[in-house]
């Protein structure tokens, strides 16, 4: 079994397979993502981790925040128009971000 198939499965089965284990106390009260991190423990599944790839992540992140300032500055402008432009730069640069994320 993999981590995304854990995901998948849903919170009621998960309680079911965590009942399996008699180390695992209080799986009722658990929500779905402390079930999933405490199965992947013990089935020895590793987690995985997100990677960018094709892009400078510390460069985009850097304009998003400079975008932030931008927008800031036009809602205490109160000026709508220019508010509108940074907004839809700050969707376009965190929709390249999280295109160029990678599972691995």
């Amino acid at each position: 079994m993999h981590y995304h198939e854990l995901e998948k499965t849903t919170a009621a089965k998960l309680r079911e397979m965590a009942q399996e284990y008699e180390d695992i106390v209080g799986a009722a009260g658990m929500n779905k993502e402390q079930l999933v991190d405490l199965l992947a423990d013990k089935l020895g599944i590793e987690k995985p981790h997100k990677v960018v790839v094709g892009i400078d992540k510390v460069k985009i992140k850097a304009e998003i925040r400079e975008l932030k300032k931008l927008r800031d500055k036009a809602i205490e402008g109160k000026d709508r128009m220019e508010f509108k432009k940074v907004r839809r730069m700050l969707h376009h640069q965190r929709h390249k971000l999280h295109k160029a994320i990678k599972v691995k």
